[in-house]
């Protein structure tokens, strides 16, 4: 008597992945649609040899949208969109793998696979000077007024300028690298009276100006590592003549007259100049004897 048994699978293995816990360092240029992590590294395995169906979820609010798999039979993943490194530096993904399609009716298996995401930040961004006002909301470019400075007619000053808003000084903004940064003047000193130092930034004179002239510096500040990476600042010397005298009141007491119901906004009138003469107050300067 011969007896042929039929052994039947049943579902009763849980899929596997090689790995549950994986760290992967992104570099922040990297470019969309660029493989991230190969099938290879992540696809799991069943004992049942049954068709594993994926699911990828992102668990760090705000992160979501940037990373996807390849299709439901295919857990390599990609970059969907362009990573900001000022937005976010890391991120963690979770990626499902099942033995029955999302939403079956039938006993299905789960394993699932943790993934973290490092992003690192890359030298993308030029020099920017300070202070400086963010123009766009993500705050990846930063623009600077220019600087302004003053400096005595026929006077050598030895030491540095004081300007507005601050002295000249540049960072890197992509702030993890903080590159090295020098200064030159490339145009607007045809003269040769001004100098700027290369490592600090500081500006100083070589000569005295000759005329009541202003000079538009442009100022440049150049990453060591990358002279691509460079950023001008124009910095504005106004030519002065010195200040000997303070300026003084020509009267030491003004005497004015108003009216009961006048208007906000309308003239006070001269106590000795009848209603018809507006008040005046005056000062002189004998700097500026002709003003």
């Amino acid at each position: 008597l011969e007896i042929h048994v039929t052994i039947l699978n049943i579902n009763d293995n849980i899929p596997v992945f090689m790995q549950t816990h994986l760290t992967k360092v992104v570099p922040e240029d990297t470019k969309v649609n660029a493989t991230i992590l190969a099938r290879e590294n992540l696809s799991a395995s069943d004992a049942d040899l049954d068709i594993i169906f994926y699911e990828l979820t992102t668990i760090v609010p705000g992160t979501e949208g940037y990373f996807a798999i390849k299709g439901v039979n295919n857990p390599e993943i990609y970059l969907q969109k362009p990573l900001n490194y000022e937005k976010f530096n890391s991120t963690t993904l979770v990626l499902y793998a099942r033995d029955r399609p999302l939403g079956s009716i039938d006993t299905t298996n789960t394993a699932t696979a943790t993934i973290n995401i490092v992003i690192e930040q890359v030298d993308n961004r030029p020099p920017w000077f300070l202070p400086c006002n963010f123009i766009n909301t993500d705050k990846s470019v930063c623009i600077s007024s220019p600087y302004i400075g003053r400096v005595n007619i026929s006077e050598m000053s030895t030491e540095p300028f004081i300007l507005e808003p601050g002295p000249i000084y540049a960072i890197d903004p992509d702030y993890t690298l903080n590159e090295k940064i020098v200064y030159s003047i490339v145009d607007g000193d045809p003269d040769h009276i001004f100098s700027v130092d290369a490592d600090t930034g500081n500006l100083t004179m070589n000569k005295a100006a000759t005329s009541l002239d202003s000079y538009l510096l442009q100022v440049m500040a150049t990453q060591v590592n990358n002279i691509q990476k460079y950023s001008i600042a124009s910095v504005q010397i106004k030519v002065i003549k010195k200040s000997s005298y303070p300026p003084y009141f020509e009267s030491s007491t003004y005497n004015g007259t108003v009216f009961v119901g006048l208007d906000p906004g309308s003239f006070v009138f001269q106590a000795d100049g009848g209603p018809s003469t507006p008040l005046r107050i005056t000062a002189a300067d004998d700097d500026f004897p002709n003003v």
